[in-house]
């Protein structure tokens, strides 16, 4: 008993010094942007409230009702209400993106890594930053019906695509691709908008949740189905048709990146495939190039490789490897079989 008390009277906690303490803290300021001598820049926005804003609007986008609610206008009623708070918070989340992003612009711009008409349109988005925010985040909502409508058909394609599906509502609550089309629906929206952070802060946390990537730069047509999906990634400047399946590990990607006389990436090209309407390509098929165009209705085969296009109608596939089998056998001194397959 006397050694357990002995045991509690020990101070175990760790005592940085101060010394210590302030090095750190000194080091971590002097590499913080700041507006002026005083004043640092904005805080970066939340990830906690851009995760509980994508679920307010999935819940809007597919709403989930209580068993009371059964009348037509109880549901309007609910709906409103809930677009209504959404709106609030995503105001106060374009807001401080679109400020931390133009002080940034401007504190680059002093290392010379911006152009001067970028420096006066931060500027200006400072300046009337309220208004702009609240213009930004009123386009986004008047959206959400059309994202809607997108979704619905996006869902309708898993079910025709996949039999082991059994309704619709298995489609919206388990299937990663849907989820990963829902989120970036919404992403490209904004990122057309020209909302800073929010979009790829949206599209990085699908990411994570799904295993697929994809860009919110990127165009994606109706009755889009990404089957199974993990290790998708999908370019800033692709541009998909409609009534396209896509398999798991899927890349479109750039083939290379264009550097300018200083030896700076060339910013703002297209960069990515372009896949037209009624495309299939299976798992871990690779398309780059932003010349690349994948012709209506074609089928690209599992791990292929491409760089240039294809015509429409074209079936693309590996040549037929040949795999060697081993009869593990003991007593065989041969067991050696090759076969196409």
């Amino acid at each position: 008993m006397q050694a357990e008390k002995h045991c509690d009277e020990v101070d175990t906690s760790l005592k940085i010094e101060t010394e210590t303490s302030n090095r750190i803290a000194d080091s971590i300021v002097d590499s913080l942007v700041f507006t002026s001598d005083t004043t640092v820049a904005s805080p970066v926005p939340d990830y906690d409230n851009v995760v509980d804003l994508i679920l307010r609007l999935k819940a809007i986008v597919y709403p989930v009702f209580c068993a009371v609610e059964h009348s037509r206008e109880v549901v309007r009623e609910r709906l409103r209400i809930e677009v209504s708070d959404v709106g609030e918070a995503l105001y106060q989340l374009v807001r401080r993106c679109i400020l931390r992003d133009a002080q940034s612009c401007i504190a680059m711009k002093q290392h010379g890594c911006e152009e001067a008409d970028a420096i006066e349109r931060s500027k200006q988005l400072i300046e009337n930053l309220d208004e702009h925010s609240r213009h930004f985040t009123q386009k986004f909502l008047e959206t959400l019906p059309a994202i809607r409508e997108s979704l619905m058909k996006d869902v309708q394609a898993a079910y025709d695509g996949d039999p082991a599906c059994r309704n619709f509502d298995e489609v919206i609550l388990c299937y990663p691709g849907l989820n990963a089309v829902t989120i970036h629906r919404m992403a490209h929206e904004l990122y057309l908008l020209d909302v800073p952070f929010l979009p790829r802060m949206m599209a990085e946390w699908s990411h994570s949740e799904t295993g697929i990537d994809i860009h919110p730069g990127a165009t994606i047509g109706d009755y889009f189905f990404i089957d199974h999906g993990t290790g998708v990634v999908i370019g800033e400047t692709c541009e998909i048709g409609k009534n396209v399946k896509i398999y798991q590990g899927v890349t479109l990607g750039a083939l290379s990146f264009d550097k300018d006389e200083r030896g700076e990436l060339v910013r703002g090209t297209k960069r990515h495939p372009t896949l037209e309407d009624n495309v299939i390509i299976y798992a871990n098929a690779t398309v780059l190039g932003g010349r690349t165009v994948v012709g209506d209705g074609s089928i690209i085969g599992s791990s292929v490789w491409i760089t240039r296009s294809v015509s429409p109608g074209t079936t693309v596939t590996m040549k037929t490897p040949s795999l060697r089998m081993k009869n593990q056998q003991p007593d065989d001194s041969e067991g050696l079989i090759d076969y196409q397959i």
